[in-house]
C-alpha cells in the first residue's frame, strides 16, 4: 500500500534592480520594488497569485473538504511570506483555510530560500529559526519535517535537522546514490537514530511538473486517471510515494489552458479508487 506524500515548494524571490556601480554608498535600496518593469516584485507576486496560489489554493480547498483523507504539505519559504504579506495578504488567508482543515503539514526551511547549509552552520541555524517564527507567527504551527533548499542533502545537515528536532528530512531520490535502491521507502540517514528520510519520486513527480504539456512526449495527455493507475503499480514494491514540486506548476509553469487544473480536480478520487491507496 503505498501512501502518496504531496509536498510543494513554495517561493518567490525578490528581484534586485539595476543597479550601476556608482550608487555604490549612495542607494542602499537593491530590490526592484519601485520600477515600472514587468519584473517589479509587486506586479510578478500579484501576477503568480492570480495565476497560481488562488487558484490552486481554492481547487485545494475544495479536495480537502470533498476528501477528508486527501493530505498535503507545503514549504513556503520566509521571503515568500513577506511578500505575500506586503503584496497580497489574501494569499495568506488562503492559506491560513488550508492549513485550518488539519489535512495541511507545513514543512521548514531557510529563511531566504538559501544555501546556508553549505557555507555557515551559525546562518543556517538562524534562518532556520526565523522560519519558524514566521511559520507560528502566521499559522500558530511548529514544523517537524525539514527541507533544505532544492533539496539539497549530506549527512552533516541531517545531523544538524535532528539536533534542531526536527523528525525527517526530505531530498532527492538520485540514482547514483540509491543504485538498486527504491525511492519509495523511509530511510534513515547513516549514523543518525531518530530523523527519517523521504526520497523524493522525480519520475512521477516530474511528469506533472515538466512534462504535463509536452506533446512530443509518449505519456501526453496525461489524466487524473492514467496517472493513478501509474501509482497503482507500485502496489507491493514501495512503502510511499513523495511527488515534490514546485507549486507554481499549477497555473504558471503549467498554463490553465494546458488542462492542469482539471488534472489536479481529478486526480484524488482517481487514486482513491483503488482502496489500497492513501495520502
Amino acid at each position: 500500500m503505498p501512501n502518496i506524500c504531496f509536498y510543494f515548494q513554495v517561493h518567490q524571490p525578490r528581484r534586485i534592480k539595476k543597479y550601476p556601480i556608482f550608487n555604490i554608498g549612495k542607494d542602499h535600496e537593491y530590490f526592484n520594488d519601485e520600477s515600472q518593469t514587468d519584473l517589479n516584485n509587486r506586479k510578478v507576486f500579484r501576477k503568480v497569485s492570480d495565476k497560481c496560489y488562488l487558484p490552486a489554493n481554492k481547487i485545494m480547498l475544495d479536495l480537502l473538504r470533498d476528501n477528508p483523507e486527501f493530505k498535503i504539505s507545503y514549504s513556503l519559504s520566509g521571503i515568500f511570506l513577506e511578500q505575500a504579506k506586503e503584496y497580497y495578504p489574501e494569499v495568506i488567508e488562503s492559506f491560513k483555510k488550508l492549513v485550518n482543515t488539519g489535512q495541511v503539514e507545513l514543512l521548514s526551511e531557510t529563511y531566504y530560500h538559501s544555501l546556508a547549509a553549505l557555507y555557515s552552520e551559525d546562518e543556517f541555524r538562524s534562518q532556520v529559526d526565523m522560519h519558524r517564527e514566521i511559520i507560528k507567527e502566521l499559522f500558530n504551527v511548529s514544523p517537524k519535517v525539514f527541507r533544505n533548499t532544492e533539496l539539497i542533502y549530506n549527512n552533516h545537515i541531517a545531523y544538524l535537522a535532528e539536533n534542531m528536532g526536527f523528525d525527517g528530512i526530505i531530498t532527492e531520490g538520485v540514482d547514483d546514490i540509491l543504485g538498486w535502491r527504491s525511492p519509495n521507502f523511509i530511510y534513515k540517514p547513516k549514523g543518525r537514530e531518530k530523523i527519517k528520510l523521504l526520497l523524493k519520486n522525480y519520475k512521477l513527480s516530474d511528469d506533472i511538473a515538466f512534462r504535463f504539456s509536452a506533446r512530443d512526449w509518449e505519456g501526453w495527455p496525461l489524466t487524473a486517471n492514467k496517472f493513478s493507475d501509474w501509482i497503482s503499480s507500485h502496489n507491493g514494491s514501495g512503502e510511499l510515494i513523495n511527488l515534490f514540486m514546485d507549486y507554481e506548476t499549477f497555473g504558471e509553469h503549467q498554463w490553465e489552458e494546458t488542462g492542469i487544473f482539471e488534472f489536479l480536480k481529478h486526480l484524488p478520487k482517481e487514486i482513491f479508487k483503488n482502496k489500497d491507496n492513501g495520502f
